[in-house]
């Protein structure tokens, strides 16, 4: 069912993977979604973003060690979000399979699709309030920064023409833009996403990207100044909360 004002209502947050790269770098937190960044785990962070893009109910995909992640929401969130969990037993696989796992739980688009790795500023969150993705397709939003991205050979690379996004990939040398980790989508990238994985035993969401770019469906939105930092390694990590307390004495 689609709805008839702008913006989604549910919002789809990735959680299954192992997150090997960060284990520890928190003393006393092995998993990534219950890591602190400046204080708050990266998941609650991550809720938080969900409420400020106007969702209503969040679908958390959890997979490795998912009943601590799932202990550790219910235990300690306290927002107005209606929170689901969606199992993946798929999670040493590729992510799109934690976007299929979250079918079952999403009843309207557009929905919002994120990370639980992912600091994101209240910038992005605005432009997913109020965005509606193309008919039969989806929005991802990108970054034209690409100067001042903190560890380029890990970040997703997209090029994009007249507003389309034509090419997605870590090992792309032709691009233009970054992925943020945050989509505004109809159910054409989960219909992708089962094709791919009906074809290959396996799909990443960048091959729902790259099947749904094929037939000029896939749009980029531009976060312009926006804030967001992917949280993969310690490194990644400090540098997030080094912005965060920027961001914070700029605002004082």
């Amino acid at each position: 069912m689609m709805q008839d004002g702008a913006g989604p209502r549910t919002g789809i947050v990735l959680a299954a993977g192992l997150g090997s790269r960060l284990a520890g770098a928190r003393p006393g937190f092995q998993l990534k979604p219950l890591t602190p960044v400046a204080g708050m785990p990266l998941i609650l962070r991550t809720l938080r973003s969900v409420v400020l893009a106007g969702c209503r109910e969040v679908v958390i995909v959890v997979g490795y060690h998912g009943e601590e992640v799932q202990e550790a929401v219910r235990r300690h969130y306290r927002g107005p979000l209606r929170v689901h969990f969606a199992h993946n037993p798929h999670y040493e696989l590729q992510n799109g399979l934690s976007v299929l796992a979250a079918r079952p739980y999403v009843r309207e688009a557009p929905f919002l699709l994120t990370m639980a790795d992912h600091v994101l500023g209240d910038e992005l969150m605005a432009l997913v309030r109020t965005h509606r993705p193309p008919k039969d397709g989806a929005t991802l939003l990108v970054d034209y920064r690409i100067d001042q991205i903190f560890d380029l050979d890990d970040a997703t690379k997209v090029r994009v023409e007249d507003g389309w996004i034509v090419e997605i990939g870590k090992h792309l040398t032709d691009f233009n833009a970054i992925d943020t980790g945050v989509f505004v989508c109809t159910f054409a990238l989960m219909d992708a996403l089962e094709a791919v994985y009906r074809e290959q035993g396996d799909a990443s969401l960048s091959d729902g990207v790259r099947r749904l770019a094929r037939a000029r469906r896939m749009a980029a939105l531009d976060i312009g100044d926006g804030f967001w930092q992917d949280v993969d390694t310690p490194e990644m990590l400090a540098y997030a909360e080094r912005r965060l307390l920027e961001m914070a004495r700029s605002e004082s």
